[in-house]
C-alpha cells in the first residue's frame, strides 16, 4: 500500500495532507501514466538516422576570379590557400612569415607566407579575409580552407539539419 493512501487512513493527518496537496490524488491513474512515459527503449520511436552529407561548402570568388567552393572548416584556426592557386589570382602580395600549420595528419608544414585583406565574395557579401598560403597538394575543385576567423568574420550560422549555410555582413 502506498505511504500517502495509509496517511489517508489517520484522521489527525487527512486534514493537513488535503491542505498541502490541494485535492487527494488518484494513485492508479499516476501510475498508469507514468508506466507510459517510461516505456522500453527498444518500444520508443528514434529519428532517422541522415546520412553524411559531406563537407560543407560554399561558392565564392576572389577578385573577378570565380574560386569555384571553398570548404569551411570549424576545426581549422586558419584560411588556407595553396600556393598554385596564390600564382592564379593577380594582385595579391605575398608577405613572409614563419608559420608552422599542423595539418590533418598530425605532421607540421612550414607556410609560404601570407596575404592579408583578401576580399573574398560570397554572393552578394564580401569579407575581408588573411589566408596563410602553403605548398602542398590540395583538391582543384576546393581550393581554399576557410576556418573559424572567416566564420567569425561572416558571422556563419549552420543548420546541418537543414542543409543551409548562413552568412551575415
Amino acid at each position: 500500500m502506498p505511504s500517502v493512501e495509509v496517511l489517508h487512513w489517520i484522521p489527525v493527518y487527512s486534514k493537513r495532507i488535503k491542505y498541502y496537496l490541494g485535492e487527494v490524488i488518484d494513485l492508479d491513474e499516476e501510475e498508469i501514466e507514468e508506466q507510459e512515459i517510461c516505456a522500453h527503449p527498444k518500444k520508443r520511436k528514434h529519428s532517422l538516422k541522415m546520412k553524411d552529407l559531406g563537407s560543407l561548402t560554399l561558392p565564392c570568388a576572389i577578385g573577378d576570379m570565380d574560386v569555384g567552393r571553398a570548404m569551411l572548416d570549424s576545426g581549422s584556426s586558419i584560411n588556407m590557400m595553396p600556393l598554385f592557386y596564390l600564382k592564379k589570382i593577380e594582385g595579391l602580395i605575398l608577405k613572409p612569415s614563419n608559420i608552422f600549420v599542423m595539418v590533418a595528419d598530425g605532421s607540421t608544414k612550414m607556410s609560404i607566407g601570407m596575404v592579408e585583406d583578401v576580399i573574398v565574395r560570397v554572393e552578394h557579401l564580401e569579407f575581408l579575409v588573411d589566408f596563410i598560403v602553403m605548398d602542398m597538394e590540395t583538391n582543384e575543385r576546393i581550393p581554399l580552407i576557410l576556418g573559424r576567423p572567416f566564420m567569425k568574420t561572416a558571422k556563419v550560422v549552420i543548420s546541418v539539419h537543414d542543409e543551409r549555410i548562413m552568412l551575415k555582413d
